[in-house]
């Protein structure tokens, strides 16, 4: 029988302060823990303090403004893992015993594919009310790390991580355009060439995203440089900042979706331009999806693919209607 001391953690401590845990070990930082799990800082510290109280040994020590795990931390954070693995793993049996009847799915996408797959949800949900659906928005480095980590049940994105052994399926094309103000001087203009694009200011998505990346890479191999004056993490705020006069840009052309006939963007035509990419869903390879996820893949690459090319085709049709 253990005593008194020896049973304290699983006397004491709670399932929900393991999971603040796991997330402030994560990131290194109670801040992003915060930010996160949608909680205060203060109650992530609060969370944390009991748990060390229960433990009986500091977890975090502060060196200078940097936040680094103690060996009982280190420890604690490992055993974390094994216990979320393993209850993930009994969530998917318990999902597969019910069948479709109710469970959870975890999807993680990156940004753009915001403006695809919350207008898939609704339908996959209205099919199956029961499924309690979670969708964790990121862009494309933070969405391979959650992928490395195993986080979440499927991943949208439109590049394959080559650092990472992954099962990949094609889902839909997801080409980037080139967006300025509905107003702006080249919208007239035909074949504009790169070089000439040079010359105008760009605003562009934040560092780690594959838009950005892809645009950078046409550039460097023309040998032109990109004029970027702005930067933000937001497809919605570059739009806005373009449609302000501000500049221009490169998105997705799904961004364009709700825009409509009154919207205050126009593509510009642009040699080299539409760049052509692909959405995929994707989970680490060897995984065993449950019942659920396998539903959901399957519902994308049939109703869901249909439901997309639609709303692109409209896009597309409506833009043209602007010419």
């Amino acid at each position: 029988m253990p005593t008194h001391s020896e049973g304290q953690i699983l006397h004491h401590a709670t399932l929900h302060q393991l999971q603040v845990f796991e997330v402030a070990a994560r990131h290194c930082s109670f801040t992003r823990a915060a930010e996160e799990l949608f909680l205060t800082q203060p109650t992530v510290s609060m969370q944390i303090k009991q748990l060390t109280k229960a433990v009986g040994l500091p977890l975090f020590e502060q060196v200078g403004k940097r936040l680094f795990l103690t060996d009982a931390g280190e420890s604690l954070y490992a055993t974390c893992n094994r216990i979320f693995e393993q209850l993930a793993e009994f969530e998917m049996k318990v999902a597969n015993m019910k069948g479709m009847k109710q469970g959870r799915l975890k999807l993680g996408v990156v940004t753009t594919a915001n403006y695809v797959i919350p207008r898939l949800l609704g339908p996959f949900c209205h099919q199956f009310p029961g499924i309690q659906v979670s969708l964790n928005v990121t862009n494309h480095d933070r969405l391979v790390d959650r992928i490395s980590e195993n986080r979440d049940d499927l991943y949208i994105l439109s590049h394959i991580p080559q650092q990472i052994e992954v099962q990949s399926y094609h889902f839909l094309e997801n080409p980037l355009v080139v967006l300025a103000n509905r107003h702006h001087s080249l919208v007239k203009e035909k074949q504009i060439s790169l070089q000439r694009l040079s010359q105008e200011p760009f605003i562009m998505r934040e560092a780690g995203s594959y838009t950005r990346r892809s645009v950078q890479k046409m550039f460097d191999e023309q040998g032109l440089s990109l004029n970027i004056k702005m930067e933000f993490d937001s497809n919605e705020a570059i739009k806005q900042a373009i449609a302000g006069g501000m500049g221009i840009s490169v998105l997705s052309l799904h961004t364009l979706a709700l825009e409509g006939a009154s919207g205050q963007l126009a593509i510009l035509d642009v040699v080299g331009f539409p760049i052509q990419n692909q959405w995929y869903v994707c989970h680490i390879a060897g995984k065993q999806i449950s019942v659920i996820a396998q539903t959901f893949l399957q519902f994308l690459q049939t109703e869901g693919r249909k439901i997309a090319q639609q709303t692109l085709e409209v896009t597309r049709q409506e833009e043209v209607g602007h010419d």
